[in-house]
């Protein structure tokens, strides 16, 4: 390699030293007659200085920014130093100067800040990645999965690769499918999650599995979701769900400590799903701040608004949420619209200073109301916010409203992390789309003991032996204990109303190891596209993916999906509807 040193790294040390500099003119501008050249490659930027005098002065002078050059000189300490800058006190007093590709100008903004929206940035990806920021970003992604393969290879994890194409086998979300041209009509599945095999390797012997793993889900996305995604897999035999919280604690001290420079205090905090949903109207709460739901069914008793009343007639939910605040007209309209697409049919509000109540439903709180009100406020100025309806729907519109309600008023302190183990999750959940229960997590799930015998039977209030844990807000990861005992598996497919045919050919494969010794095993899995997001405060998870796709789940650099010409789908036996 030509180039001696990165432009990140010169400093005063080098002065006088005769250097070789390769990148991209990050900016061109002339002072004095004197031309700078602010030269940046991925480990910083280094000033190049250019005298009028200089030979080459002229065609140094049509350099355009993204041109990338070589630039041959001498360290020089810099008078007018530049604090931000790593090399900001050195500069490169020029002897040679050569183009090395030229550049046209660029559709967005090489910086920091950019005026781009995110269909350029996403079309122009190559560009919007030599931005700083975005590569400091898929720096500390690097940095982090570095740290977490360390850890787990010091704790004697083996790192094991499990397929790509695969069976078709469901776990919560649509398949990709993959055809096959060898085997005419069938079908691969790309893996919603490594979940069988990584358990197949405890049964082969493997005590403890991990995999930095590529998964497929075809779901609708948000800001914290993609298609195509990397997780951090872990199983391990013999264990118990305590020995799965030890070891994941354990990793995220060294993690927080290791990338972010932060101490966190361990054992986490543990909550019980239907507490934080009562208390929080979210299974994943954030627990930097402490807005917390209420219920208003006693103190609404004898109420005399006809909305309240008739939900209570109907044994619905009437929660509330109070925040030391006096919202405005606009606050209260933008929590209505977000409750509203949280399910909610409205949001019931009123405030109160010095014991003047205002607010949609003000004219009809009685004075005992007005009192025990008081109490949950401590007779603080501030906002209470209502939902009746059905509980689940009261409770998801009001996290959302608390949710914004800690982003309109400042409440979430920046630079601090809290995680939050949500353990004994229901094992079903109803669907209203096939009208049955569906397993909640996925059917190989193991019930906690005080269900182990009877769980089908109990579907509405079985409790699984799962967790999740949460920091800030997110849900970076879930697991649980696996079912290790056959008869216990094929009672987990039928409460499910999976016909026996079904079971076999779904997952009779599967079922055919536990023949052979199951050992008791039990993992957990992370986002780590979501850690990254949290880590790096980006507002979404495309931000630490080098070539992510959009919110419509297209790639506008490469133009995926596309067509296939029917040559390709003829080899295929497919023929388009």
């Amino acid at each position: 390699m030509k180039r001696t040193h990165t432009c990140g790294e010169l400093t005063l040390k080098n002065v006088q030293t005769k250097v070789v500099l390769e990148g991209w003119v990050a900016k061109n501008r002339r002072m004095g007659g004197i031309i700078f050249l602010d030269l940046r490659d991925w480990e910083g930027i280094t000033q190049i200085v250019v005298e009028p005098k200089h030979p080459q002065y002229e065609m140094i002078n049509s350099i355009r920014n993204e041109f990338v050059i070589r630039v041959e000189g001498v360290v020089v300490e810099r008078k007018n130093k530049n604090s931000e800058l790593k090399t900001g006190e050195i500069e490169i007093s020029v002897t040679t100067v050569t183009i090395l590709s030229k550049a046209q100008t660029t559709p967005l903004i090489i910086n920091d800040v950019t005026d781009a929206l995110e269909d350029v940035r996403m079309k122009y990806r190559y560009l919007d990645l030599r931005r700083p920021v975005m590569q400091q970003k898929i720096m500390l992604r690097n940095h982090l999965i570095n740290i977490i393969r360390q850890f787990l290879q010091e704790q004697k994890f083996i790192d094991i690769e499990t397929p790509i194409l695969n069976k078709s086998t469901p776990e919560g979300a649509r398949d990709f499918l993959v055809p096959s041209r060898q085997s005419l009509h069938n079908f691969y599945a790309l893996p919603q999650s490594p979940q069988l095999f990584k358990q197949l390797l405890m049964l082969a012997g493997f005590d403890k599995y991990f995999q930095i793993a590529k998964c497929f889900r075809d779901e609708d996305l948000r800001s914290d979701r993609q298609p195509e995604f990397t997780q951090l897999d872990l199983e391990m035999s013999f264990v118990e769900r305590e020995d799965i919280f030890v070891l994941v604690e354990a990793l995220f001290k060294v993690v927080m400590a290791e990338v972010m420079n932060v101490k966190i205090k361990t054992p986490f905090m543990q909550m019980n799903y239907d507490y934080v949903i009562e208390k929080y109207g979210t299974d994943k709460p954030d627990m930097r701040y402490d807005l917390q739901l209420f219920d208003a069914t006693t103190i609404f008793a004898q109420t005399t608004f006809s909305i309240f009343a008739n939900a209570l007639q109907n044994n619905l939910s009437l929660k509330g949420i109070f925040i030391p605040h006096l919202v405005t007209k606009k606050q209260v309209e933008e929590l209505t619209r977000i409750a509203q697409q949280n399910k909610a049919k409205g949001l019931a509000w009123v405030k109160q200073e010095n014991n003047v109540w205002e607010g949609s439903i003000a004219k009809f709180i009685s004075d005992a109301e007005k009192t025990a009100l008081l109490k949950i406020s401590n007779n603080q100025t501030g906002t209470f916010f209502f939902v009746s309806d059905e509980k689940s729907v009261t409770c998801q519109a009001l996290g959302a409203v608390r949710v914004e309600l800690a982003k309109m008023f400042a409440l979430i302190p920046p630079n601090e992390y809290h995680f939050l183990w949500i353990v004994n999750w229901p094992l079903y959940e109803w669907s209203d789309e096939t009208n049955r229960y569906e397993a909640a997590h996925h059917p190989f799930t193991a019930p906690t003991t005080e269900y182990l015998n009877n769980f089908e039977q109990n579907l509405a209030t079985a409790r699984a032996n799962a967790y999740d844990l949460v920091l800030n807000g997110y849900e970076i990861g879930g697991g649980s204990i696996r079912i290790h005992q056959s008869e216990i598996q094929q009672k987990m497919f039928q409460s499910l109303q999976l016909s026996a045919k079904e079971i076999e050919s779904k997952f009779g494969w599967f079922l055919n190891a536990f023949n052979y010794g199951v050992p008791p095993h039990g993992g957990i899995a992370f986002g780590l596209d979501r850690l990254a997001m949290i880590l790096t405060n980006s507002d979404s998870i495309r931000d630490v993916i080098a070539f992510p796709k959009n919110a419509s789940g297209s790639d506008p650099m490469t133009e995926a999906p596309s067509s296939v010409d029917s040559k390709q789908l003829d080899e295929l036996g497919i023929k388009l509807k």
